[in-house]
């Protein structure tokens, strides 16, 4: 662990921020959150912000992308003009912004929307596949590219994650730290943020792998998973007390998100075309993960169709044809039925009970990521989805 040398990060006891609590059957609250894409104006985010705050949707959170509005600056107008809904970028990598200037970002936001920011903290994501480094001249790209995945990680990311949650912690203390001497990160100079004098923001860690997850629930106020199916809840649960079991200090209110794709509409044709656009995006996808993809395939064969033309799921999303050459539309609609909500409005009632058995597995709020026309989007989930959760 990295040492803080005048005062270590201790476990947060979070303040208990205004949020929206919709019930599940048995009286157990369900917060909604919604997830925006990073082409989303500021100035349309501050609109999307004051109707989802008026819905009572819990928490907004902006994308973080490599050649989009940049996911901290995009929420200050919708910080201004709002007064309950958390606001937070997701997902933030320290290897693409460094703990420390991270924090000064996460604590501007936090003053600026008056104690109602949050931030996500991933080991990978949008950026970092983006970008690399050479450390001399001719030298070897860091970090290297996955040959299957296609992906740019670092090593030793949940150590890396970890050192970057616990700098934040530190920063949001408002305490004095001599500096930071990590394994990945180094603070060389004192920092104080005394300056920031509003309740503490939250701090996610993004974790899917079981690692990861037990490191977020010994840490963070609370994780967000990404595209988990409900039989995967179980084992992050379990993880998640394994590391909760940790912390000096029991957490007064860990938070455990799930990321998932939203695309229901009134046009069940647009409805599915958007999800074959996106569905490379879905985590078992993106990620080759072959036994998760086998839920909702026949055999093998099928899954041989899906890894040999896996270019061809991005391809649809880059070219917006939504067109999956070589996969056959029954495999392709299995796929969307099971790694997101699409169809229209006959389709909500297995949603609902999708969402049902999300809170049963251990879920505190569901992350909706919105894509095309997201007002519209959020007037559905306000007209139907919280009604029906409450």
């Amino acid at each position: 662990m990295g040492a803080i040398t005048a005062f270590p990060a201790i476990p947060h006891q979070l303040n208990l921020l205004y949020s929206a609590s919709y019930s599940m059957p048995g009286g157990t609250p369900l917060d909604i959150d919604i997830i925006l894409e990073p082409d989303v104006t500021p100035s349309q985010v501050a609109e999307l912000a004051i109707e989802a705050e008026r819905l009572g949707i819990r928490a907004l959170w902006s994308s973080n992308y490599h050649q989009h509005w940049d996911s901290f600056l995009s929420l200050a107008p919708a910080a201004a003009v709002t007064s309950k809904i958390i606001l937070g970028p997701l997902a933030v990598s320290p290897w693409e912004i460094h703990p420390l200037k991270m924090a000064n970002a996460l604590l501007t936001l936090n003053e600026m929307s008056n104690g109602r920011a949050m931030v996500a903290v991933s080991g990978g994501g949008g950026i970092l596949g983006a970008i690399g480094w050479r450390a001399e001249t001719g030298g070897t790209v860091w970090p290297g590219h996955h040959p299957i995945k296609k992906t740019r990680y670092p090593d030793r990311r949940v150590r890396g994650v970890r050192e970057c949650l616990e700098i934040l912690i530190q920063a949001r203390s408002g305490k004095f730290a001599s500096g930071y001497d990590g394994g990945t990160f180094v603070i060389s100079r004192p920092f104080v943020m005394n300056w920031a004098e509003s309740s503490d923001p939250l701090i996610y860690s993004c974790s899917s792998g079981p690692q990861m997850i037990r490191m977020g629930a010994r840490i963070a106020d609370g994780i967000q998973v990404s595209d988990f199916t409900v039989d995967m809840l179980a084992e992050a649960k379990t993880n998640i007390d394994i590391g909760q079991a940790k912390r000096s200090l029991p957490p007064a209110d860990f938070r455990f998100g799930n990321f998932w794709a939203w695309h229901i509409k009134e046009d069940r044709e647009a409805s599915m075309y958007e999800a074959r656009r996106e569905l490379i995006w879905r985590g078992a996808v993106i990620g080759k993960e072959k036994e998760i993809l086998m839920k909702f395939l026949h055999d093998t064969t099928e899954l041989n169709i899906v890894m040999e033309n896996w270019d061809n799921f991005r391809k649809a999303c880059w070219t917006r044809s939504g067109n999956i050459e070589g996969v056959p539309e029954d495999l392709v609609n299995r796929l969307i039925a099971g790694l997101s909500s699409a169809g229209n409005m006959n389709d909500l009632d297995a949603e609902l009970e999708r969402f049902q058995q999300m809170k049963a597995g251990g879920l505190t709020e569901l992350s909706l990521r919105l894509h095309d026309d997201p007002m519209d989007a959020l007037q559905l989930i306000g007209q139907h989805v919280l009604p029906a959760l409450q």
